[in-house]
């Protein structure tokens, strides 16, 4: 196999995110439900026979190779495995960056998979999965190809059911740093820890838009971007929409969820219809997706 085209690696949701403890090194502690949904940057692979990593595509300017995810895990995957081979790689931006969708993360994963794929090295999903936590907490979920209520910082990750849903995400015009966020002192670190059968006997037959618990790191943030708390409010304050708005991550996307694409986009036409006001370049980015069950490339990975 010489090359890998088109390959997706899809954005995530967290569904809620509770900080429930800190530990001693000052990580913190998570409980959250990830979800992929089906905005998807694309990459492409060619295998090189000198052991050489070379990236080309959008969204690249400013990062340094020794900061780009998708190289270091490349060379995460070389190291593991002795692979001789190397790739020539190129980005198609989709996802947006600092937006809590785990855009970097994901393209992270998709390298692991895919050069586990193309270079032959035959790593099971558990050791891609060892490879994917130092590169950061949200890239092990996209090697686990599953959604999955997670625990920890990441790396303890339960396959869960969920309905078929549909996602209007929206973007403000704000980059949030994440460590700032973590950093803050009025942080939430103590919410009560949730079992997963909570979240999982909640979920059945509650009606799309209803989301559980909450992200505590919205206060945080809201009140370190005011105009994404602005934007939150406009969404939230719109007579008659019914509709619950909820940051993922760190932010700064907001996201609400629908039975179905086509109540998604009614309602995202309807809110933004009657928003008194909204000031300029109040959204940077908006987009309707659609929840996925699995990651695309879950059956590239033996378990």
């Amino acid at each position: 196999m010489a090359a890998l085209y088109d390959v997706p690696a899809p954005a995530k949701l967290n569904l809620f995110l509770h900080v429930v403890g800190r530990r001693a090194d000052g990580y913190h502690l998570l409980q959250t439900v990830f979800r992929f949904v089906d905005l998807c940057d694309t990459l492409d692979f060619d295998a090189t026979a000198d052991g050489s990593l070379a990236r080309e595509g959008e969204g690249l300017a400013g990062l340094a190779p020794d900061q780009d995810l998708v190289l270091r895990a490349a060379r995460a995957l070389q190291r593991a495995t002795g692979a001789r081979q190397g790739a020539r790689i190129r980005y198609r931006k989709r996802i947006p960056a600092g937006g809590g969708l785990g855009g970097g993360s994901s393209d992270a994963a998709t390298t692991l998979i895919a050069l586990n794929r193309l270079w032959g090295t035959g790593l099971t999903r558990a050791e891609l999965m060892r490879l994917a936590l130092p590169l950061g907490a949200d890239v092990p979920v996209f090697v686990f190809g599953r959604a999955a209520f997670a625990q920890g910082v990441g790396e303890d990750l339960t396959a869960v059911d969920l309905p078929e849903r549909a996602y209007w995400i929206v973007r403000p015009p704000a980059h949030v740093a994440t460590a700032d966020v973590f950093r803050d002192p009025d942080l939430t670190r103590n919410s009560e820890s949730v079992k997963i059968a909570v979240f999982t006997d909640w979920q059945t037959g509650q009606r799309a838009g209803l989301l559980f618990g909450r992200n505590d790191l919205e206060a945080v943030v809201f009140r370190q971007h005011p105009d994404i708390a602005a934007l939150a409010r406009a969404i939230r304050g719109t007579e008659g929409a019914g509709v619950e708005v909820r940051m993922t991550g760190s932010g700064s996307c907001l996201f609400a969820e629908f039975p179905d694409l086509a109540q998604a986009g009614m309602h995202r036409d309807r809110i933004i219809g009657k928003m008194e006001n909204p000031p300029d370049g109040a959204i940077e980015g908006s987009w309707i997706c659609r929840g996925l069950a699995d990651h695309p490339l879950l059956g590239w990975v033996a378990d």
